[in-house]
Protein backbone atom coordinates (compact mmCIF):
# COMPACT_ATOMS: atom_id res chain seq x y z
CA UNK A 1 0.00 0.00 0.00
CA UNK A 2 1.86 3.51 -1.07
CA UNK A 3 0.54 7.23 -1.16
CA UNK A 4 -0.11 6.81 -4.34
CA UNK A 5 -2.41 4.06 -4.35
CA UNK A 6 -4.19 6.18 -1.74
CA UNK A 7 -4.39 9.39 -3.83
CA UNK A 8 -5.79 6.93 -6.86
CA UNK A 9 -8.70 5.63 -4.78
CA UNK A 10 -9.52 9.09 -3.34
CA UNK A 11 -9.74 10.70 -6.43
CA UNK A 12 -11.47 7.67 -8.42
CA UNK A 13 -14.28 7.68 -5.37
CA UNK A 14 -14.58 11.62 -5.95
CA UNK A 15 -14.87 11.80 -9.91
CA UNK A 16 -16.91 7.82 -10.24
CA UNK A 17 -14.56 7.91 -13.57
CA UNK A 18 -11.42 6.33 -14.39
CA UNK A 19 -10.39 8.07 -17.20
CA UNK A 20 -11.42 11.89 -15.42
CA UNK A 21 -9.64 10.30 -11.79
CA UNK A 22 -6.41 9.16 -14.22
CA UNK A 23 -6.15 13.01 -15.51
CA UNK A 24 -6.64 14.65 -12.42
CA UNK A 25 -3.96 12.25 -11.11
CA UNK A 26 -1.81 12.92 -14.20
CA UNK A 27 -1.18 9.15 -15.23
CA UNK A 28 -2.66 6.97 -17.71
CA UNK A 29 -5.90 5.20 -17.39
CA UNK A 30 -4.33 1.77 -17.22
CA UNK A 31 -2.27 2.65 -15.02
CA UNK A 32 -4.91 3.89 -12.55
CA UNK A 33 -6.77 0.89 -13.01
CA UNK A 34 -4.02 -1.82 -12.50
CA UNK A 35 -2.92 0.01 -9.20
CA UNK A 36 -6.52 0.48 -7.96
CA UNK A 37 -6.97 -3.49 -8.64
CA UNK A 38 -3.52 -4.20 -6.98
CA UNK A 39 -4.71 -2.51 -3.43
CA UNK A 40 -7.75 -4.42 -3.95
CA UNK A 41 -6.11 -7.69 -4.14
CA UNK A 42 -3.63 -6.45 -1.32
CA UNK A 43 -6.75 -6.00 0.96
CA UNK A 44 -8.67 -8.58 -0.10
CA UNK A 45 -11.75 -6.30 -0.44
CA UNK A 46 -13.44 -4.57 -3.42
CA UNK A 47 -13.68 -1.18 -2.85
CA UNK A 48 -15.36 -0.54 -6.15
CA UNK A 49 -18.62 -1.34 -8.17
CA UNK A 50 -17.42 -1.16 -11.90
CA UNK A 51 -20.12 -1.93 -15.05
CA UNK A 52 -19.71 -0.09 -18.15
CA UNK A 53 -22.17 2.85 -17.46
CA UNK A 54 -20.85 4.25 -14.15
CA UNK A 55 -18.72 3.28 -10.77
CA UNK A 56 -19.64 3.07 -7.73
CA UNK A 57 -17.94 2.83 -4.15
CA UNK A 58 -18.83 -0.06 -2.15
CA UNK A 59 -20.00 0.45 1.57
CA UNK A 60 -16.18 -1.05 3.11
CA UNK A 61 -14.99 1.22 0.06
CA UNK A 62 -16.05 4.46 1.68
CA UNK A 63 -14.71 3.56 4.71
CA UNK A 64 -11.38 3.09 3.20
CA UNK A 65 -11.25 6.12 1.29
CA UNK A 66 -12.13 8.08 4.15
CA UNK A 67 -9.42 6.46 6.29
CA UNK A 68 -7.14 7.48 2.78
CA UNK A 69 -8.38 11.23 2.82
CA UNK A 70 -7.16 11.33 6.72
CA UNK A 71 -3.74 9.73 5.99
CA UNK A 72 -3.31 12.16 2.91
CA UNK A 73 -4.44 15.13 4.98
CA UNK A 74 -1.76 13.96 7.62
CA UNK A 75 1.10 13.93 5.16
CA UNK A 76 0.14 17.42 4.06
CA UNK A 77 0.50 18.13 7.96
CA UNK A 78 3.66 17.00 8.00
CA UNK A 79 4.90 18.66 5.14
CA UNK A 80 3.34 21.96 6.52
CA UNK A 81 5.35 21.55 9.70
CA UNK A 82 8.74 21.01 8.06
CA UNK A 83 8.07 24.04 5.95
CA UNK A 84 6.93 26.16 8.81
CA UNK A 85 10.00 24.98 10.63
CA UNK A 86 11.90 27.26 7.67
CA UNK A 87 9.64 30.35 8.52
CA UNK A 88 6.16 30.32 8.70
CA UNK A 89 5.63 33.54 7.17
CA UNK A 90 7.40 32.80 3.98
CA UNK A 91 4.99 30.66 2.21
CA UNK A 92 1.72 31.06 0.77
CA UNK A 93 -1.33 31.27 3.08
CA UNK A 94 -4.73 29.97 1.90
CA UNK A 95 -7.69 32.03 2.98
CA UNK A 96 -11.49 31.75 1.94
CA UNK A 97 -14.41 34.30 3.23
CA UNK A 98 -18.10 33.56 2.50
CA UNK A 99 -19.11 35.67 -0.53
CA UNK A 100 -20.77 38.45 2.01
CA UNK A 101 -17.31 39.08 3.44
CA UNK A 102 -14.89 38.55 0.84
CA UNK A 103 -15.66 41.31 -1.19
CA UNK A 104 -15.59 43.77 1.09
CA UNK A 105 -13.07 42.69 3.39
CA UNK A 106 -10.09 41.20 0.98
CA UNK A 107 -9.35 44.50 -1.00
CA UNK A 108 -8.50 46.21 2.64
CA UNK A 109 -7.09 43.43 3.99
CA UNK A 110 -4.79 42.19 0.94
CA UNK A 111 -2.80 45.61 1.46
CA UNK A 112 -2.61 45.28 5.08
CA UNK A 113 -1.34 41.61 5.24
CA UNK A 114 1.03 42.95 2.53
CA UNK A 115 2.31 45.42 4.98
CA UNK A 116 2.93 42.94 7.82
CA UNK A 117 3.95 40.34 6.43
CA UNK A 118 5.21 41.51 2.94
CA UNK A 119 6.93 37.78 2.28
CA UNK A 120 4.04 35.58 2.78
CA UNK A 121 1.75 35.70 -0.65
CA UNK A 122 -2.10 35.35 0.42
CA UNK A 123 -4.08 33.04 -1.83
CA UNK A 124 -7.75 33.97 -1.55
CA UNK A 125 -10.90 32.29 -2.36
CA UNK A 126 -14.97 33.03 -1.73
CA UNK A 127 -17.60 30.53 -1.74
CA UNK A 128 -20.49 29.36 0.31
CA UNK A 129 -19.94 28.06 4.16
CA UNK A 130 -20.37 24.64 3.75
CA UNK A 131 -17.51 24.57 0.71
CA UNK A 132 -15.42 26.14 3.02
CA UNK A 133 -15.93 24.06 5.75
CA UNK A 134 -14.88 21.04 3.36
CA UNK A 135 -12.08 22.75 2.22
CA UNK A 136 -10.56 23.72 5.72
CA UNK A 137 -11.27 20.06 6.75
CA UNK A 138 -9.42 18.36 3.79
CA UNK A 139 -6.46 20.99 4.09
CA UNK A 140 -6.97 22.82 0.67
CA UNK A 141 -7.58 26.26 2.63
CA UNK A 142 -5.45 27.09 5.70
CA UNK A 143 -7.76 29.23 7.33
CA UNK A 144 -11.44 30.71 6.59
CA UNK A 145 -13.76 33.70 7.24
CA UNK A 146 -17.06 33.42 8.21
CA UNK A 147 -19.96 33.79 10.21
CA UNK A 148 -19.62 32.61 13.74
CA UNK A 149 -20.54 29.99 15.11
CA UNK A 150 -18.64 27.81 13.40
CA UNK A 151 -18.40 24.64 15.03
CA UNK A 152 -16.80 22.03 13.67
CA UNK A 153 -14.18 19.07 14.68
CA UNK A 154 -10.67 19.46 15.82
CA UNK A 155 -10.86 23.75 14.17
CA UNK A 156 -10.77 26.48 16.56
CA UNK A 157 -12.32 29.89 15.70
CA UNK A 158 -11.52 33.89 16.90
CA UNK A 159 -13.70 36.68 16.71
CA UNK A 160 -11.99 39.66 14.47
CA UNK A 161 -15.35 41.86 14.88
CA UNK A 162 -19.53 42.39 15.11
CA UNK A 163 -21.30 43.94 11.91
CA UNK A 164 -24.60 45.26 11.98
CA UNK A 165 -27.07 44.67 9.67
CA UNK A 166 -28.51 47.89 7.87
CA UNK A 167 -31.71 48.63 5.98
CA UNK A 168 -31.03 49.58 2.33
CA UNK A 169 -33.60 51.54 0.41
CA UNK A 170 -34.61 54.01 -2.78
CA UNK A 171 -34.14 57.44 -1.05
CA UNK A 172 -37.72 57.90 -1.75
CA UNK A 173 -39.34 54.87 0.34
CA UNK A 174 -41.45 55.53 2.76
CA UNK A 175 -39.64 54.21 5.38
CA UNK A 176 -37.17 57.02 4.97
CA UNK A 177 -39.17 59.25 7.18
CA UNK A 178 -37.76 56.78 10.18
CA UNK A 179 -34.61 57.32 11.82
CA UNK A 180 -34.66 53.36 12.98
CA UNK A 181 -36.73 50.59 11.43
CA UNK A 182 -38.19 47.27 12.81
CA UNK A 183 -38.34 44.48 10.70
CA UNK A 184 -41.92 44.11 10.85
CA UNK A 185 -42.55 47.46 8.85
CA UNK A 186 -40.51 45.95 6.15
CA UNK A 187 -43.24 44.80 3.41
CA UNK A 188 -42.43 41.35 3.06
CA UNK A 189 -43.75 41.78 -0.64
CA UNK A 190 -41.01 44.36 -1.10
CA UNK A 191 -38.09 42.55 0.59
CA UNK A 192 -35.07 41.45 -1.85
CA UNK A 193 -33.21 38.66 -0.68
CA UNK A 194 -30.11 36.37 -1.41
CA UNK A 195 -31.35 32.76 -2.57
CA UNK A 196 -31.08 29.40 -0.30
CA UNK A 197 -27.81 28.20 0.19
CA UNK A 198 -26.16 31.91 1.46
CA UNK A 199 -25.98 31.53 5.19
CA UNK A 200 -26.42 35.58 5.14
CA UNK A 201 -29.73 34.62 4.07
CA UNK A 202 -30.17 32.49 6.99
CA UNK A 203 -29.23 34.92 9.76
CA UNK A 204 -31.80 37.96 8.17
CA UNK A 205 -34.39 35.62 8.71
CA UNK A 206 -32.84 34.18 12.28
CA UNK A 207 -32.69 38.40 12.87
CA UNK A 208 -35.99 38.94 11.86
CA UNK A 209 -38.70 35.60 13.23
CA UNK A 210 -41.97 37.82 12.10
CA UNK A 211 -40.76 37.13 8.56
CA UNK A 212 -40.64 33.65 9.23
CA UNK A 213 -43.58 33.42 10.41
CA UNK A 214 -45.21 34.82 7.31
CA UNK A 215 -43.11 32.76 5.38
CA UNK A 216 -44.79 29.98 6.73
CA UNK A 217 -41.34 28.00 6.31
CA UNK A 218 -38.05 26.68 6.84
CA UNK A 219 -35.09 29.47 6.01
CA UNK A 220 -33.36 26.59 3.69
CA UNK A 221 -36.34 25.14 2.29
CA UNK A 222 -38.10 25.79 -0.96
CA UNK A 223 -39.40 29.15 -2.43
CA UNK A 224 -41.82 30.88 -0.03
CA UNK A 225 -45.45 31.39 -0.33
CA UNK A 226 -44.99 35.31 0.00
CA UNK A 227 -43.04 36.46 -2.98
CA UNK A 228 -39.59 37.70 -2.05
CA UNK A 229 -37.01 38.12 -4.93
CA UNK A 230 -34.06 36.95 -4.21
CA UNK A 231 -30.78 37.50 -5.95
CA UNK A 232 -27.54 35.49 -6.60
CA UNK A 233 -25.36 38.15 -4.83
CA UNK A 234 -25.84 40.92 -2.18
CA UNK A 235 -24.02 43.36 -5.62
CA UNK A 236 -27.18 42.31 -7.48
CA UNK A 237 -29.49 42.78 -4.96
CA UNK A 238 -27.80 46.64 -4.27
CA UNK A 239 -28.16 47.15 -8.15
CA UNK A 240 -32.03 46.20 -7.97
CA UNK A 241 -32.82 48.58 -5.05
CA UNK A 242 -31.00 51.19 -6.70
CA UNK A 243 -33.65 49.90 -9.44
CA UNK A 244 -36.15 51.11 -6.98
CA UNK A 245 -37.32 47.08 -7.14
CA UNK A 246 -37.62 47.36 -3.21
CA UNK A 247 -35.60 47.36 0.15
CA UNK A 248 -32.89 44.75 1.70
CA UNK A 249 -31.17 44.18 4.68
CA UNK A 250 -27.14 44.26 3.95
CA UNK A 251 -24.61 43.77 6.51
CA UNK A 252 -22.65 47.19 7.54
CA UNK A 253 -19.52 46.57 5.23
CA UNK A 254 -21.67 45.90 2.01
CA UNK A 255 -23.46 49.35 2.03
CA UNK A 256 -21.90 51.56 -0.60
CA UNK A 257 -24.03 54.51 -1.38
CA UNK A 258 -21.30 56.47 -3.10
CA UNK A 259 -21.14 53.97 -6.07
CA UNK A 260 -24.41 55.49 -6.94
CA UNK A 261 -25.79 59.47 -7.86
CA UNK A 262 -26.64 61.35 -5.29
CA UNK A 263 -29.63 60.62 -3.89
CA UNK A 264 -30.54 57.17 -5.13
CA UNK A 265 -29.87 55.27 -2.20
CA UNK A 266 -29.95 55.57 1.63
CA UNK A 267 -29.65 53.04 4.56
CA UNK A 268 -31.31 53.12 8.03
CA UNK A 269 -30.58 51.39 10.98
CA UNK A 270 -32.29 48.56 12.64
CA UNK A 271 -34.49 49.28 15.79
CA UNK A 272 -32.68 48.13 19.35
CA UNK A 273 -31.85 45.23 19.59
CA UNK A 274 -30.20 45.45 16.21
CA UNK A 275 -29.50 42.30 14.53
CA UNK A 276 -25.94 41.75 13.61
CA UNK A 277 -23.10 38.99 12.54
CA UNK A 278 -19.97 38.00 14.28
CA UNK A 279 -17.58 37.57 12.03
CA UNK A 280 -14.80 35.11 13.19
CA UNK A 281 -11.82 33.52 11.77
CA UNK A 282 -11.36 29.32 12.05
CA UNK A 283 -8.51 27.43 11.27
CA UNK A 284 -7.26 24.10 11.80
CA UNK A 285 -5.74 23.11 15.84
CA UNK A 286 -3.05 20.91 13.78
CA UNK A 287 -1.88 24.04 11.32
CA UNK A 288 1.33 24.53 12.04
CA UNK A 289 1.89 28.21 11.26
CA UNK A 290 0.64 30.07 14.17
CA UNK A 291 2.16 33.37 13.33
CA UNK A 292 0.73 33.66 10.23
CA UNK A 293 -3.10 33.13 11.83
CA UNK A 294 -1.73 36.24 14.07
CA UNK A 295 -0.65 38.21 11.12
CA UNK A 296 -3.93 37.24 9.39
CA UNK A 297 -6.38 38.66 12.63
CA UNK A 298 -4.17 41.40 12.77
CA UNK A 299 -4.94 42.87 9.35
CA UNK A 300 -8.21 42.06 8.99
CA UNK A 301 -8.77 44.07 12.80
CA UNK A 302 -6.72 46.76 11.75
CA UNK A 303 -9.48 47.29 8.25
CA UNK A 304 -12.31 47.54 10.54
CA UNK A 305 -10.18 50.39 12.44
CA UNK A 306 -9.70 51.77 9.15
CA UNK A 307 -13.22 51.74 7.93
CA UNK A 308 -14.89 53.01 11.18
CA UNK A 309 -12.06 56.24 11.08
CA UNK A 310 -13.13 56.61 7.38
Amino acid sequence: MTLTELRYIVTLAEEKHFGRAAERCYVSQPTLSVAVKKLEDELGITLFERSKSHITVTDTGRRVVDQAQRVLDQVGVIKDIAQAGKDQLSTPLRVGAIYTIGPYLFPHLLPELHRAAPGMPLYIEENYTSVLREKLRHSELDAIIVALPFNEPEVVTLPLYDEPFVVLMPQDHPLTQYDEVRSEQIPLKEMLMLGPGHCFRDQVLEACPEWMDKLGRDSRSDRPHTLITEGSSLETIRHMVASGLGVTVLPRSAVREDRYVSGLLTTRPFASPAPFRTVGLAWRVTFPRPKAIDMLALAAGQCRVLEKAG
